[in-house]
């Protein structure tokens, strides 16, 4: 019969190590920042009224509901599968972040996590991503120079970037 103390030890071992505290935290800072926002954004601006608000030339505040993947690429009215993809990578995040040697890859773990959530809850409580940041260059429609995101778009993207960052180091410590 297998001992259940053992059992315990090896699932603690594998969701669970000296760097998650550090990703946690990461992560919910971010989710913490980016559902915050939105709901400035949403409720006190009132930008779903207002649909667009002028900053700057190149910067608005302009309301979007992101029914598809990451901005805006592949639209699907599944959004359930949406929130299981995202909850099942952000489990996959953890049991990589409880793996983790360096307080780089926890921290961009703990990003990536985060806003994947953040995003995981706009789907499940009003059905889509709630966008806003609308950067773009008026007259050209590029897809580079044109795009729509929010502050958990950016934490996923920073914490890939920092990933990627994080593995170089460790390739050139080799």
């Amino acid at each position: 019969m297998a001992d259940p103390h053992r059992k315990n030890s090896v699932i603690k071992a594998r969701l669970w190590g000296p760097l998650t505290p550090l990703g946690l935290g990461v992560a919910a800072l971010s989710f913490g920042l980016d559902q915050s926002v939105k709901y400035w954004v949403i409720s006190v601006l009132n930008l779903p009224e207002r649909r667009v608000i002028n900053v700057t030339p190149f910067f608005d505040l302009a309301m979007a509901w992101n029914k598809g993947v990451s901005y805006g690429l592949l639209t699907t009215h599944l959004q359930g599968a949406l929130i299981t993809i995202s909850l099942l990578v952000s489990l996959l995040l953890w049991i990589w972040l409880a793996r983790s040697t360096s307080v780089l890859n926890a921290a961009s773990l703990g990003l990536i996590v985060g806003g994947a959530l953040s995003n995981a809850l706009d789907r499940a409580v009003r059905g889509a991503v709630a966008d806003f940041f609308y950067f773009h260059i008026d007259g050209l429609r590029l897809a580079l120079l044109d795009f729509i995101f929010n502050p958990a778009d950016m934490a996923i993207v920073v914490g890939v970037a920092l990933l990627l960052y994080d593995s170089l180091l460790e390739r050139q410590k080799s």
